[in-house]
């Protein structure tokens, strides 16, 4: 059987960050996000962003990169899913045509990056100091001091590039009836989507565009690592650094008996497979390995929902 999903879980060491901040509190307090039990947390909504950002980089420098492929700015997301890289994997929303042409749901997904175990914070005492009088703008920005924080990400192969599209056996014009056939088609050739299975797997390698925490070098990049090629679509795996030792041996059994392939790392055992080497390993089965491919035929998104040929332009906003 092909592969039908990709998932990355890992944990990454985090010191005196604030990669998600939450709102302001009296004033110019400004305070980390955080969970009822203590426990800091970054958005999956963050985690997207920063996935993405790792995503264009990567992509950029392929040498396999067709001409004409880039990842769109999130705020101005196109449909054009055979060229646009977040379009194709962060899906979108054209909100001035109804039902499937004008709605992408993404194949990539993210959980929150939650600390394993409850944070500790402090307060830095910021001032922006004025040449212009005497004002000063006093704030405080609250840190966490060191956090071992676990996430995950999954792709779903069988949408890669592709959308369903669908047939409505209608009883009269003013109603659209009942759905009775799908019809699958892709928006890249099969080596395309190949690709970019490749560069989801790369991507999670390399989160660190955190809000507010570029400049600081807070990095997502992880120190232990859980990669899964799964026959089935699945994201039971995504708790593996939250089970304990039964519950994951369970887990493993489980994949080994329906065929996946999974690859651990882990950077703070001198007798475990590191992290780079993991990545390294699930990339050349990933390149041996069929992703599942349902299509009979490729074309573009707009060719495939007729109900955008008339946007050729039109910019989308990411789902």
């Amino acid at each position: 059987m092909p592969i039908q999903s990709i998932l990355v879980t890992s944990v990454a060491p985090m010191e005196m960050h604030r990669a998600n901040s939450g709102q302001n509190e009296l004033g110019n307090a400004s305070a980390i996000k955080r969970r009822p039990d203590g426990r800091v947390y970054i958005s999956g909504q963050m985690q997207r962003h920063a996935f993405f950002e790792a995503l264009a980089n990567l992509n950029q420098e392929d040498d396999e990169a067709p001409d004409g492929t880039y990842v769109s700015n999130g705020d101005a997301t196109t449909f054009m899913v055979e060229k646009d890289l977040r379009a194709d994997l962060g899906g979108f929303m054209i909100t001035d045509i109804e039902g499937e042409p004008g709605r992408r749901t993404a194949p990539v997904s993210a959980t929150p990056a939650v600390a394993l175990e409850s944070s500790d914070t402090v307060r830095d005492l910021l001032l922006r100091l004025s040449t212009q009088d005497d004002n000063q703008n006093i704030a405080t920005m609250e840190l966490s001091q060191d956090d071992d924080m676990r996430s995950a990400f999954h792709l779903d192969c069988t949408t890669l590039s592709a959308s369903q599209r669908y047939t409505y056996q209608a009883p009269s014009e003013d109603d659209r009836g009942l759905h009775v056939d799908t019809e699958h088609v892709r928006h890249a050739p099969p080596e395309e989507r190949k690709r970019r299975a490749r560069l989801f797997l790369e991507a999670t390698r390399y989160i660190n565009a955190y809000a507010s925490q570029a400049r600081n070098a807070t990095s997502g990049e992880p120190q232990k690592v859980f990669i899964v090629l799964d026959r089935r679509l699945s994201r039971k795996a995504a708790r593996y650094y939250d089970m304990n030792d039964t519950e994951q041996e369970r887990l493993k059994s489980e994949l080994d008996d329906r065929g996946a392939l999974y690859f651990e790392g882990d950077d703070t055992d001198p007798e475990a497979t590191s992290v780079h080497a993991a990545y390294v390993n699930a990339k050349e089965v990933l390149a041996e390995e069929d992703i599942a491919d349902w299509a009979e035929e490729t074309m573009d998104y707009a060719e495939t929902f007729e109900a955008l040929e008339e946007l050729e332009d039109f910019p989308a906003v990411e789902a």
